[in-house]
């Protein structure tokens, strides 16, 4: 943010911006209108369920809570906190899809996680490999969060006083969750999970409470009839009244969850009430899908991993989609993140001239937390990948050459974003693009009219993007070449040099590969 605009005037705007952060943030302003909370601080969570890899999915919701604790931020004095929660002593219930070793964790099913082996060898637990993952990733991205483990938090006794309000409040939360489960479910339903003595599971089964205040329950084990503490690990509780008595013990004051856990919310946030806590605001987003429209799942393995977004995109781009339209249902895969990449350098690019209302409502402010990196992109990445396309295979120096075409001074020392980016481009164009790269044999208006950009380039060396571009339209608009429209020139352009449906401005692309490189084109165009 500008060293122009005070802080007063960003909070002045930011009380009214209708940028879904600031709207989120002021639930809280109005939340603690009073002042501080007895804690001294705003908690914000996210929660995590490590039975399956990390994806984007997951770091998405770390991401979009950070940026309401950071719009809070600018409305507010009050401290804050984010907890990024693992639900690490769920049972295993099943063996995801994509781990190696299956027949390892088929063998551990109904543990708690953190005591499945490792199926990658790593790691004393399957949770904490997949910890490991998800704690890397946030680390490398920069969050400031303090990471909770589940299982750390119930051995170590920290929810035993809220366990213990659950067993004096028994009967008042069966009362919130029998309803809402069918008739077979009812007969077995405890919102207690004990852990097995003998098995080590997680038992699923009905409990009797003996003693509240001493956290005792009793229950059937294999056919014993086992009366156990639920304090220290002894137990764990049900999914939707675990997430109650997280909220109340560690005294939440914000969440998010998806579209899927609607119904959660609601029962969650009554036995909370029935606890005597006041539930935290919450934010519902909708679901990222794959590419066929299907809901991501960890298990399943379908979404894009961490990894795969920031192997073919720079980490910008990722928190760009994920920022974009958080209510509204968004394709997660490959295709998306070149434009993904374009669109956040177009926003980034207009954020400085911005009066502060805009720039609130700015995508970057959020992701950048109102603070740019200095730096400019000179060509798109689409530009990058058409380039690269009629290159083949190529090394970021040759790419480097071609760029001198067309940016002044290009080098890597100077643009290190550009540079980051053309490795990116190499890599999503190997993977992803070249497989799919046919060129086709021009028709016969098609091929007059390639023939005629080319005598129009052979007399225009040093030319212009610009200019080329006027010539472009000039020879699409001439009704000799019969051309229904613009539109079917530009397709016969891509299809024919480039083996693409879509592509960039030609003039810009000619100009960056070199009116003598794209007369080769044409000429190989020509001559299929």
């Amino acid at each position: 943010m500008s060293d122009s605009i005070t802080s007063a005037a960003l909070r002045e705007a930011a009380l009214v911006s209708k940028a879904w952060p600031y709207e989120e943030a002021r639930k809280l302003l109005k939340r603690y209108e009073k002042g501080a909370p007895d804690k001294g601080h705003v908690l914000f969570e996210t929660g995590y369920g490590p039975s399956g890899l990390p994806h984007i999915g997951t770091f998405n919701e770390v991401l979009r809570t950070t940026m309401v604790r950071r719009a809070y931020e600018e409305l507010s004095d009050i401290p804050t906190r984010l907890i990024a929660f693992s639900d690490d002593m769920d049972g295993l219930r099943k063996v995801p899809d994509n781990v190696p070793n299956k027949d390892l964790l088929a063998q551990h099913l109904g543990k708690p996680l953190t005591q499945v082996p490792d199926p990658f060898e790593k790691f004393d637990s399957f949770a904490a490999h997949n910890n490991a993952m998800l704690r890397e990733f946030l680390d490398r991205y920069g969050f400031d969060y303090e990471f909770l483990s589940a299982t750390e938090q119930y051995k170590a006794g920290r929810f035993d006083e809220t366990l213990k309000s659950v067993l004096r409040h028994y009967d008042a939360i069966m009362g919130v969750m029998l309803p809402t489960l069918r008739a077979e479910r009812r007969a077995t339903y405890s919102p207690v999970l004990p852990i097995s003595p003998t098995s080590g599971i997680v038992l699923q089964v009905p409990v009797t409470v003996v003693d509240a205040e001493a956290g005792l329950v009793s229950f059937e084990d294999e056919g014993q009839t086992v009366t156990q503490s639920i304090l220290s690990g002894g137990a764990k509780l049900q999914w939707k009244v675990d997430w109650a008595m997280r909220w109340v013990a560690l005294g939440v004051d914000y969440e998010m969850s998806g579209k899927d856990l609607i119904d959660s919310v609601t029962q969650s946030s009554k036995i909370a009430r029935v606890l005597g806590s006041r539930p935290p605001e919450m934010f519902t987003y909708e679901m990222f899908l794959d590419e066929k429209g299907e809901k991501i799942s960890k298990s399943k393995g379908n979404g894009l991993s961490l990894e795969q977004w920031l192997t073919y995109g720079p980490e910008e781009s990722l928190a760009f989609y994920a920022y974009r339209e958080p209510k509204k249902a968004k394709q997660l895969h490959m295709g998306v993140i070149p434009r993904a990449v374009d669109e956040y350098w177009q926003f980034r690019g207009n954020y400085p001239a911005q009066p502060i209302e805009q720039r609130l409502g700015n995508p970057v402010h959020h992701i950048h937390s109102g603070k740019l990196p200095e730096g400019e992109l000179p060509v798109t990445f689409g530009l990058l990948l058409n380039l690269v396309g009629v290159m083949g295979e190529a090394s970021k120096e040759q790419v480097w050459g071609y760029l001198a075409n067309y940016v002044a001074d290009a080098s890597a020392e100077k643009y290190p974003e550009l540079d980051r980016l053309i490795g990116h481009a190499l890599a999503y164009h190997r993977d992803f693009v070249a497989p799919t790269l046919r060129r086709r044999k021009p028709e016969p208006n098609e091929a007059a009219a390639l023939k005629a950009l080319d005598d129009k380039l052979a007399a225009m060396p040093g030319a212009s993007a610009e200019d080329i571009q006027n010539e472009v339209y000039e020879i699409g608009k001439n009704p000799d070449y019969g051309f229904a429209s613009l539109r079917d020139w530009f397709k016969a352009l891509y299809e024919t040099l480039l083996g693409a449906e879509q592509g960039p401005r030609m003039g810009s692309f000619i100009a960056l590969y070199g009116i003598d490189n794209s007369r080769k084109l044409i000429a190989e165009a020509l001559a299929a």
